[in-house]
């Protein structure tokens, strides 16, 4: 008969055994009981495990506890836990220190943690600074990471709008979502919209965010179908893209039900889309 996690737990009170104990902690957190985890990990760094550490921070940050997470990944990384770099990068960027987060993901792709390098691509990206996250991306695709080059592919279709992008997009969109969207685009832009309309609808159908604003506006530009288009506004919505607000605000507002636009366009200002509280204020003017 299996033991359990509390017996488990009980047993390994006064255990030496680093290995059980994390063996248990993991367990402990998969099953959402992060206190015991963090004894267990806790207890395992005391006997001087750097893995320890390490899962010790995974705990701290899932319980939201930053500065103390990053504190044990430090530990962890000071013993050589190469592993700990992006999960800092992570904890810190929760703390607001930006410059430390990317020296951490820095850290990451130089031990190369691809994912880790992709984070200080978006981050990057993020702070604005389009080229350099675009350049690190591109270093991380020419190693051959396959997300790394959708992503990539992704941001020179934003910065080009180049037909020739086609290919990698395609073959991105099963890495990263908003290639599949960017597919799209080329593909309205080239004229191919019922192709465009099944690939969108196929994002929407595997449950990517990124593929209902663009579906909406297709149904309601391409075919004229505003049903349809505020179907797929709504659903983007409650998929959790603020964006959609605005559009189906407008679609709204069309339609003459300027309350139900005035609450759309509110949601998605106070969302922090400027396009919707544009859209407020020249509402509210009229």
């Amino acid at each position: 008969m299996t033991e359990d996690l509390d017996a488990r737990l009980w047993r390994l009170q006064a255990s030496e055994d680093a290995d059980e104990l994390i063996d248990l902690g993991c367990d402990l957190a998969e099953a959402g009981r992060q206190t015991d985890a963090e004894w267990c990990f806790r207890r395992a760094a005391a006997l001087g495990d750097v893995t320890g550490y390490y899962d010790l921070g995974n705990s701290l940050a899932a319980q939201e506890r930053w500065s103390e997470a990053v504190e044990a990944y430090e530990v962890a990384l000071s013993g050589g836990e190469v592993d700990a770099w992006r999960n800092l990068g992570l904890a810190l960027e929760q703390l607001g220190d930006l410059a430390g987060a990317m020296a951490a993901y820095r850290g990451a792709a130089a031990a190369g943690d691809t994912e880790g390098g992709l984070q200080l691509a978006f981050l990057l990206r993020e702070q604005g600074e389009r080229e350099q996250a675009l350049t690190v991306a591109q270093e991380l695709a020419a190693g051959g990471d396959e997300e790394a080059d959708a992503v990539a592919a992704c941001w020179e279709w934003c910065a080009t709008l180049d037909p020739a992008l086609e290919e990698r997009l395609r073959t991105g969109a099963a890495y990263f979502a908003a290639a599949r969207a960017d597919l799209a685009a080329l593909l309205l832009q080239t004229g191919r919209g019922a192709e465009a309309r099944s690939v969108l609808e196929r994002g929407a159908k595997l449950g990517e965010q990124v593929a209902w604003l663009p579906l909406g506006n297709l149904y309601r530009e391409q075919l004229g179908d505003d049903e349809a288009a505020e179907e797929a506004y709504r659903a983007g919505i409650q998929a959790g893209d603020s964006y959609c607000h605005h559009n189906l605000g407008v679609l709204l507002a069309d339609r003459g039900d300027l309350t139900g636009a005035a609450e759309e366009f509110q949601r998605g200002a106070d969302a922090g889309d400027q396009l919707a509280a544009a859209a407020l204020a020249l509402l509210q003017e009229s």
